[in-house]
Order: structure tokens, then C-alpha cells, then sequence
């Protein structure tokens, strides 16, 4: 490496958490709990890895919030029982003990449910069946069905899992929670026009789409301690819909910004769907959705698609368009990332089985084919 730092190397902080530098592993998703939702003893040493690598922040996978209507596939971990709690509480112990934040990420799959035990009567917030097929990687095969529309108490429900869920993570040891609220499943069904048909308080213009996921963050901020964090990540894009966007463009993504600003978010995550940053971030105009995100509310920003290039990183932090950079396949490849960025070493490449977290070939073997020591 030459002789300036990378500006992913600095710290940062966000809220109340300090980071040793502004690089971290965004959600993925590996279906490898046990079947009830109890997260397995390799996720320990999955997620450690990552923070022995040198990565600040580290978010889990998509953890299910409720036993009834929330899991979105088999062997996804749940954080909706004691048993969930403490084998969540033996990751974070490790996870931090190695030197990383850890944020647990809670998701509702909503209509996009195709692991629940209840898989018939999956809900959403109008019955209106999904776009595409169900993910074979996960699981799934053949169209989705058609959900349910949910009443008031199914959303009270809703809420009250994602509440009950950030107080256990609280206790297990993590440093926050991100909300999903992206990607396509049940908060991001909400946020989307032609998903949510409701006429109540919950559909219509973009500022009644937002409640659900704005009382969800301020009903969490009201019961969890005032260091803890409470992220929420948002996209425009979604596993089953790449190239949605937005309506309203600038903005939609404003109305959307303050109202959780407003609700208690401590930071925002904008992620990518299938395409890199440069292409899913730039609106109208030449001015960036997380540069926007930035600008309109003051919080940290978290950016995600393409971060592994040293390049396109150095930009957007330098150019003012995020404070955190989160990988996804440039970690799976390079649990080490941080350092090789920092001592100027070559970068492993990305294994398409790394994605398969039940193929035959463990992440910790392909890892160490590739010469990686974390």
C-alpha cells in the first residue's frame, strides 16, 4: 500500500458505537440454523472470522422476528425464543471479543415467505402476489402465493415481534439492531406502490407507506437502552424486482429519510439489488441516494454494491456520499479485507459456493484454498 491510508481505514463512529474504521459486512443470508431457528455453533466462528479480519461492524443475516408470520426461510435463525437468545448471546460474546461491533438484523419476510411453518397464510399488506419465482438457493421452487392482506392486529403483531426481538438482542450482548426494510420483504411491501393498495393509514402516499416501518423503529427506540443502536436498512431494488425504483425519485427517498430520522434511527443502510452502487445510488440530477440520505437527515449512512473496489471506496467516502462502506461477496471472499487493504495485499477472488453456506465446500475451507487468515 502506498503510503496514504485508504479513507475506509479511519474511524468512525455512529451514535454512541465507535468504529475502528468505517468497513462492515453487510446482511447475507445462509440459511444454516438448526430447524427451529437456533443459531448453529459454526455461525460463531462464520461471524468471528470477520471480525478477527478486522472488519468494525459486523451485521448478521436476516433473523425472523415472530413464530407465526415472519420467517422467510428454512433454517433461518429467529431471535423469538430463549434458545434463539442464547445461542445468539455465544456469537456476540465471540464476535465482540475479537474486536467488532455486531448489529443483529431483524426481518419480516412478509409475502415473500417461503419457509414459514404457516406457509399458508402468508401475509403482506395488500393480497397481491409477488413478482417472480421463489429463490431455489433458499429452498423455494414455483411462484409465490398470494398473501393474505393484513388486518390491524396482524400488524400489531408485526410490531410487537420486531420490539420483543431488539429487547433479546439487547440482553444477548449485541451493540444494535438494523430493521430490514428492504429488498422486497414485508416493511419494503409497505414502502411500495404497487404492493400496498391499502386506502388506510398504512397505504396511499409515500408518508402513510413509511408508517409501518416508522412506528416500528420508534416502538424499538422507546424500550432499548439510548446507547443501543437502531439501524434500519432500505433499498429501492428487490431480490424479485432488480430494477425497481422508487416513483418519486429524490423525492420519495426524502419523505421516507426524515420520517425515520424523526422515528429514532440511528443510522441508514442503503443497499444495492443485483447492481453495483454506481448505477442503483445516482438519481436525477447526478446527486447520489445515500449522498441525499446524508444530507436530509444527518445520520450516519451506510453504503453497500461494489464496496470491495478500493477505488469506487476511496470515492464514495471521500465525495461525501457515505460514512460506512458494507461488503457483502468482496467479506465472503476476504474475511480479511481490512488488513489486506491496509498492508496493500491482493484480494482473494469471489467463489460462487461461498454464497452456498450447506455445500459441501465450508466458506473456513474455501477461505483458507485462498490463502486467507482470518
Amino acid at each position: 500500500m502506498n503510503d496514504v491510508q485508504h479513507p475506509a481505514l479511519r474511524p468512525e463512529a455512529i451514535g454512541e458505537l465507535s468504529l475502528a474504521n468505517r468497513l462492515a459486512v453487510s446482511p447475507m443470508t445462509r440459511v444454516s440454523a438448526a430447524s427451529d431457528g437456533t443459531p448453529a455453533e459454526e455461525m460463531a466462528d462464520y461471524y468471528a472470522a470477520f471480525a478477527r479480519g478486522g472488519f468494525a461492524l459486523i451485521v448478521t443475516e436476516g433473523t425472523y422476528t415472530d413464530s407465526r408470520h415472519s420467517q422467510g426461510y428454512l433454517n433461518q435463525p429467529g431471535m423469538v425464543s430463549d434458545g434463539h437468545e442464547a445461542g445468539w448471546r455465544e456469537i456476540a460474546g465471540k464476535v465482540r471479543a475479537a474486536g467488532a461491533a455486531f448489529v443483529l438484523q431483524l426481518m419480516h419476510a412478509g409475502a415473500l415467505s417461503q419457509g414459514n411453518r404457516y406457509r399458508d397464510d402468508t401475509v403482506a399488506p395488500s393480497a397481491v402476489p409477488p413478482r417472480g419465482e421463489k429463490m431455489p438457493e433458499y429452498g423455494g421452487r414455483g411462484p409465490w402465493s398470494t398473501p393474505r392482506a393484513m388486518r390491524q392486529d396482524d400488524i400489531d403483531l408485526a410490531v410487537r415481534g420486531f420490539v420483543a426481538s431488539a429487547v433479546r438482542a439487547e440482553r444477548a450482548g449485541f451493540d444494535g439492531v438494523e430493521v430490514h426494510g428492504a429488498n422486497g420483504y414485508l416493511i419494503d411491501q409497505f414502502l411500495t406502490g404497487y404492493t400496498n393498495t391499502r386506502d388506510d393509514r398504512y397505504g396511499g402516499t409515500v408518508s402513510r407507506r413509511v408508517r409501518l416501518a416508522a412506528e416500528i423503529v420508534s416502538a424499538i427506540r422507546a424500550e432499548v437502552g439510548p446507547r443501543f443502536c437502531v439501524g434500519i436498512r432500505l433499498s429501492q431494488g428487490k431480490v424479485n424486482d432488480h430494477s425497481h425504483r422508487w416513483a418519486g425519485g429524490a423525492r420519495d427517498a426524502e419523505i421516507i429519510f426524515v420520517a425515520l430520522a424523526e422515528a429514532g434511527a440511528s443510522y441508514l443502510h442503503i443497499a444495492s439489488e443485483g447492481r453495483d452502487w454506481v448505477e442503483t445510488a445516482t438519481l436525477d440530477g447526478g446527486m447520489t441516494i445515500t449522498g441525499l440520505a446524508r444530507k436530509v437527515t444527518g445520520l450516519p449512512v451506510l453504503a453497500n454494491g461494489g464496496m470491495h473496489d478500493a477505488d469506487q471506496a476511496a470515492t464514495v467516502l471521500a465525495d461525501g456520499h457515505a460514512d460506512v462502506l458494507a461488503l457483502g461477496r468482496g467479506a465472503l471472499a476476504n474475511p480479511d479485507f481490512p488488513r489486506r487493504l491496509a498492508l496493500g495485499l491482493p484480494m482473494a477472488d469471489f467463489d460462487h459456493r461461498m454464497l452456498q453456506p450447506m455445500a459441501t465446500l465450508s466458506n473456513a475451507r474455501l477461505w483458507r484454498a485462498a490463502g486467507v487468515t482470518a
